[in-house]
Parts: structure tokens; C-alpha cells; sequence
């Protein structure tokens, strides 16, 4: 019984007007999937912008408190 139903629901059974429809659904489909991962590639840009620029930040003040302990150290002497 299972069987007859599958076979009724074939893809041979479709108008030509329903195909067409399914066809623009799944390019609807793959523009919204492009459209999506563009946007999800330029907040992963814009993220690894930020890292870096805070990487960068990092580094400066790293840098900064190295030579003040530098010349902490030197008035020692």
C-alpha cells in the first residue's frame, strides 16, 4: 500500500507549471544559501579585523610596560 502511494507521487506525475515552480523555489533556495554566506563571510572579516587590531593594541601596551619596567630597573643603578 505504502508502495502505491510512492509510486503515485513520482516526479513523472508533475505538470509541467508545478516543475517549473519547484525549480524556482530551489533557485529562491540557493540565492538566500549565497546570500547567507556572503553575509557570513564579512562578519567573519570584520571579526578578524577586529582581532587583529586588538592583537595589535596588545602588543603596544605589552611593548610599553617592558621598557617602563625597563627603566624602572635602570634608575637602580
Amino acid at each position: 500500500m505504502v508502495n502505491d502511494i510512492d509510486e503515485n507521487l513520482s516526479d513523472d506525475n508533475l505538470s509541467d507549471e508545478q516543475e517549473s515552480v519547484m525549480q524556482d523555489d530551489v533557485g529562491v533556495s540557493a540565492n538566500s544559501d549565497l546570500k547567507g554566506k556572503s553575509i557570513a563571510q564579512q562578519q567573519a572579516d570584520e571579526q578578524a579585523q577586529k582581532n587583529i587590531e586588538a592583537r595589535k593594541r596588545i602588543d603596544e601596551l605589552m611593548e610599553k610596560k617592558r621598557l617602563k619596567e625597563l627603566l624602572d630597573d635602570s634608575e637602580d643603578w
